[in-house]
């Protein structure tokens, strides 16, 4: 796996101040896309154990709130597998840390419908995410007064909650 940047200190892609994997790869190309260089599955530099164990420094001060995931694409099969690793240390270290990951995937007819049934290592990915922003970004569907999504058709959903009820939770912010 490839990721086009690591950002800390993020305030914009989740609750509090968090620190963000950029992730490469995605084959969604949404027009308006903010990061159409992260399309390519090798854009800039191979994630390493150097990578994760920076992200695991990173994620140490108090005020940090957690990681988020986005990209490109983080549920891309091949980018799930690139990210096991990380996010298991990370709720191994910081359990109450809280990991946000974005997708063009829908999780209901995608994600949980197709991925999950087919890979294992995607059920066990999302055991590890708490909120995911869902959904294609859809130019015509802009808002930026919009918090943590971009465009109106997208839902930020409580994952462990879901999962557990079997049904689409949408996260109380």
């Amino acid at each position: 796996m490839h990721f086009a940047s690591i950002k800390n200190c993020d305030i914009a892609n989740g609750e509090g101040v968090r620190v963000s994997l950029f992730v490469s790869g995605c084959t969604h190309k949404c027009e308006g896309c903010f990061n159409p260089e992260a399309w390519d599955f090798n854009y800039g530099n191979e994630f390493t154990e150097k990578e994760i164990d920076k992200i695991i420094e990173m994620l140490a001060p108090d005020y940090i709130s957690g990681l988020t995931l986005l990209g490109g694409e983080p549920f891309e099969l091949a980018n799930q597998l690139g990210l096991l690793p990380l996010v298991r240390k990370v709720k191994e270290i910081y359990p109450n840390k809280k990991i946000w990951s974005y997708s063009g995937f829908l999780f209901d007819e995608q994600i949980l419908g197709k991925m999950a049934k087919e890979h294992i290592y995607t059920q066990e990915f999302l055991t590890y995410i708490d909120v995911l922003v869902d959904g294609k970004f859809v130019q015509a569907l802009y808002n930026p007064s919009l918090k943590f999504r971009g465009s109106s058709n997208q839902r930020i959903i409580d994952v462990q909650k879901s999962l557990k009820e079997n049904k689409i939770v949408i996260y109380a912010e």
